[in-house]
């Protein structure tokens, strides 16, 4: 099942559900200590569970700038692919691209855009539209 980001009737493709999952269970097992969304709510309780207020996007672009650092500083062994089963490996297991050095670049479309790029084109579009974020199956 793939996932994208809905802004209005725009739709910005991430990838398989799973993927996106890890994206999210990285983001929270390397980033949030004290559990999911304790650091980091408008990204990983808003956006993931339900919607990002268009009120909140600016704010919620600051953290994922935080994010996209922090994440940056992890190699990618460290991914994690389920945060509530921490055994669970990627399908594909450590054969990745070269071109991944980091977390932050470990999650890319199939076209070649990094998670980050996509969301940050996203949350432009919600800001200069004045629309929420919704993460949406397909």
């Amino acid at each position: 099942m793939t996932v994208g980001i809905l802004v209005d009737c725009f739709y910005y493709e991430l990838g398989h559900s799973d993927f996106v999952h890890s994206f999210f269970s990285t983001i929270s097992y390397h980033l949030e200590k004290e559990g999911w969304g304790t650091k980091y709510p408008l990204i990983m309780n808003e956006l993931y569970n339900d919607k990002l207020n268009s009120d909140d996007v600016s704010v919620a672009k600051a953290n994922l700038i935080e994010i996209e650092q922090e994440l940056s500083k992890h190699s990618p062994e460290h991914v994690i692919w389920d945060i509530d089963d921490l055994s669970q490996k990627p399908p594909w297991g450590d054969k990745i691209s070269s071109k991944v050095t980091n977390l932050a670049n470990y999650f890319a479309t199939t076209d070649g855009k990094t998670f980050f790029e996509v969301i940050y084109t996203a949350m432009d579009v919600a800001e200069e539209d004045k629309c929420d974020l919704k993460i949406h199956k397909l």
